[in-house]
């Protein structure tokens, strides 16, 4: 079990450690996000249905989702470095074995299972290990880490489909495997935080002279902090459990105008050409908020949950927008609304979650936000399809999005009332305190 340092250097080496998990973020799930160039090409290759060879990127999802739980178990038991490195191994793994291309089922456990938990094991301690090396500048530090998803995503789907051209799906599939090895090598760079044993800890309690409260506070403060393997009892902190409510509702909604954007374009009658340079204007766009939002976050001007709030409502603002748009400029123009809104939203959510749970239990608060929130990442767009089917209008799946999104920004608001009203609460009784300590040197005049 690792203990962390409690003041994090907020800069230095953290500044590395930012760009490993940049380049995390990129060889993740951006190639999770670009893989369905090779969608068409399994499906012939093996004549199955659509939603047979769906089954692939749906293993995939859920496995990044679930194990998440599992990799901040593994980096409290162990380092983020370890588990990283490991995560870059097996995710090279599912890309190689995925080249032999057996039969279907050998796709659902290589390029599924195994590139699904290698994502997990990737994705969650790099983005964990960011938030333990920065504090007043972790909102900049976390926007510029989860970026590397848009910049390789508006790289990876030209190279991709060049790669399948070049040398067919199977080769594609290798060669991307040896881009993940990659991984491996960001993980080494992740270098543990400076950390005292267990000992040492025990140590500065039990030197602490009895009955000296203000030394006793002081060692307290300065010891490191010891996490628990995995703490499932955050489920009854009302805080964690109304940010988690939020993630349900927001994945609901994050992965439903994706989903929709194309065929919307396509019933307009927007040409093919012009339809692909939408996906590209929402990957820029996307990069530019989450950069521009970190930035203003380390400013420090607004709370983050308050900012969170409000980028939420500007994204369900412009999805109920969109739909109104009736040819490629008008659709572009709320396209660029949606993915710069959406940007500032991720680059700020995982630092208010670290906000609600503290950083003491801020690895096991993430693996679990994400495995409960993928429970909307799964029901969301299944919803917004039979929505879609029963008005028999695309732009309904963008409407039932905006409203889950306005939804979820009333519970951020509850938990933003809960937290003023504890700390109101924690100031009264602090005050109260003070109020009946005993006066010392009336004490003394008494015995004079």
């Amino acid at each position: 079990m690792q203990a962390k340092d409690s003041n994090p250097p907020d800069g230095g080496y953290g500044w590395v450690v930012v760009v490993s998990a940049f380049m995390v973020m990129g060889l993740t799930v951006a190639v999770l996000k670009t893989f369905g160039l090779f969608f068409v090409e399994i499906q012939q290759h093996f004549d199955e249905l659509a939603s047979t060879t769906s089954w692939i990127t749906s293993v995939t999802i859920a496995v990044f989702h679930l194990g998440a739980p599992v990799a901040s178990s593994l980096c409290v038991q162990y380092t983020h470095r370890t588990v990283v490195i490991t995560g870059g191994l097996l995710a090279f793994s599912g890309m190689v074995l995925g080249y032999f291309g057996l039969n279907m089922v050998w796709m659902y456990a290589t390029t599924g299972f195994l590139q699904g938990l290698g994502i997990s094991f990737s994705w969650t301690p790099a983005i964990s290990i960011v938030s333990h090396y920065f504090s007043k500048k972790r909102a900049l530090a976390n926007a510029i880490a989860s970026a590397g998803e848009c910049a390789f995503a508006f790289t990876f789907g030209p190279f991709f489909q060049w790669l399948i051209s070049q040398y067919g799906w199977k080769g594609a599939l290798l060669i991307i495997g040896g881009i993940q090895l990659n991984i491996c090598v960001c993980g080494v760079l992740m270098r543990p935080l400076a950390s005292s044993c267990l000992l040492e800890a025990s140590l500065c309690e039990t030197e602490t002279p009895p009955g000296n409260g203000a030394s006793r506070i002081d060692k307290e403060d300065k010891s490191p902090i010891v996490h628990k393997t995995f703490n499932w009892m955050l489920v009854r902190r009302p805080e964690f459990v109304l940010y988690a409510i939020f993630g349900i509702l927001a994945a609901m909604s994050f992965f439903v105008p994706p989903l929709f954007l194309v065929p919307l374009s396509y019933s307009l009658g927007i040409d093919e050409a012009w339809t692909a340079s939408l996906l590209s204007i929402l990957a820029m766009v996307d990069f530019g908020g989450r950069l521009l939002c970190g930035w203003y976050a380390n400013l420090h001007v607004t709370k983050t949950i308050h900012l969170l709030a409000m980028t939420i409502t500007l994204i369900s603002t412009s999805l109920m927008l969109l739909p109104l748009a009736n040819n490629y400029l008008s659709l572009a123009i709320f396209t660029g609304f949606y993915g710069f809104f959406f940007g500032t939203t991720v680059a700020i959510h995982i630092t208010v979650l670290a906000d609600v749970v503290g950083m003491r239990e801020f690895d096991s608060a993430l693996g679990l936000f994400m495995l409960i929130r993928s429970t909307g990442g799964f029901v969301g767009p299944p919803l917004a399809g039979l929505i879609v089917d029963m008005a028999g209008d695309y732009r309904a799946g963008f409407y039932m999005a905006g409203a889950t999104l306005v939804l979820s920004a009333g519970f951020l608001v509850i938990l933003d009332r809960l937290q003023e009203r504890k700390k109101r609460g924690s100031q009264t009784k602090t005050k109260t305190e003070k109020s009946t300590l005993p006066y010392p040197s009336l004490h003394l005049l008494k015995h004079q």
